[in-house]
């Protein structure tokens, strides 16, 4: 449980998107405004005389812009967390995976127009991300629990298909996720012949650019996943925003299948959603990851990918943004591997290694 209040900065050129915010997140007692300026250059001037617990920062300002700011603050060393408040548009995309790249933890998208705002919902995404942030910091298991939880909980008797050949990589992640994926992705082999799913959860209308991003730091090829698109080798597939993403067989060839039925686990897309697919069609022969992230999408279906016979693996607590869903999927038995952002795709190279292609 988060003792003290949150103490929050808001930084956004407009007065209404400030207090429509300010009010929104202070319906939670557990979060206080405690101040909020107009420009970049307020969010480093508040910063270092309050030193809030984490600032909403919007992208697109006058005088000093949000990405501006942000990079100040990081060679500042404040280590303040800071969610970016982004305008759904190309410009927007890019400022904000910029943004996430400078170490900003997560992104709002927010309308052009404050009159558009909704303010509940607004309101109800910063508060469950702030809190989830803060919540992740002080649930930290004890040595002697996390040696616990890395004990495999299934024994290779009971995997018959255990050494079946991997057919697919499955990647999930939320908060945190679009970073670590780029990590992820830029060590990935150029030879990799297998194709790599991924559901990051993020609105419609910024994975396409996410997409993009990624492609431009891997070996492999990425894109957003199309419906009714054949699964090639050596391709990145991502979900789009808002859409659940499931494999599918037809003439001998799987497909991507894409539609917009009811959130799993609040979201769509939904890493269950994929994983539960995947093992449908490929049973044992996949590698499911976990990555960071609030809630526990993905966790109970890393049990079954398990139970099925495939490889799983988690991205570990001290390189995760928010080691929630992760954590989740340790604390079931869903997990054989835990690393670092840093050594997944070694992780991967050695499974392969020891079940083939």
């Amino acid at each position: 449980m988060i003792q003290n209040p949150v103490r929050a900065v808001i930084v956004d050129d407009s007065l209404l998107v400030r207090n429509i915010i300010s009010d929104q997140i202070q319906k939670d007692s557990k979060i206080l405004v405690v101040a909020t300026g107009k420009t970049g250059v307020d969010c480093i001037d508040l910063a270092q005389k309050l030193q809030p617990d984490i600032i909403i920062l919007d992208v697109e300002m006058p005088i000093m812009d949000g990405l501006t700011a942000l990079h100040e603050l990081q060679k500042k060393k404040l280590g303040i967390p800071v969610i970016m408040l982004s305008v759904l548009t190309q410009n927007g995309a890019d400022a904000t995976f910029k943004a996430l790249e400078y170490g900003a933890i997560d992104f709002v998208p927010k309308p052009s127009s404050a009159f558009q705002f909704d303010p509940e919902e607004i309101g109800n995404i910063l508060k469950s991300k702030i809190l989830a942030y803060f919540e992740s910091k002080i649930q930290i298991p004890s040595i002697a629990a996390r040696k616990k939880v890395l004990v495999p909980s299934f024994s290779t008797e009971e995997l018959p298909g255990k050494k079946s050949p991997i057919q697919a990589i499955c990647i999930g992640t939320s908060t945190g996720g679009p970073r670590a994926l780029q990590e992820v992705f830029s060590r990935i082999p150029g030879d990799l012949s297998l194709p790599v799913l991924v559901v990051q959860h993020m609105p419609a209308g910024f994975t396409k650019a996410f997409a993009m991003r990624l492609n431009d730091h891997a070996k492999i090829k990425v894109k957003e996943a199309e419906d009714g698109e054949p699964i090639e080798p050596g391709t990145g597939y991502v979900a789009p925003g808002d859409l659940h993403l499931s494999i599918q067989s037809r003439a001998g060839r799987k497909w991507i299948a894409l539609n917009r039925e009811a959130p799993v686990n609040g979201h769509r897309p939904s890493i269950e959603v994929l994983l539960n697919s995947a093992i449908e069609e490929y049973k044992g022969g996949i590698i499911g990851v976990i990555m960071t992230g609030m809630g526990k999408d993905g966790s109970a279906a890393m049990v079954k990918v398990r139970e099925a016979g495939g490889s799983t693996i988690a991205q570990d607590e001290q390189t995760s943004v928010i080691y929630g869903m992760n954590r989740q999927a340790v604390e079931m038995g869903g997990v054989e591997y835990i690393e670092p952002v840093t050594e997944i795709i070694n992780r991967i190279q050695i499974i392969l290694k020891e079940r083939g292609i």
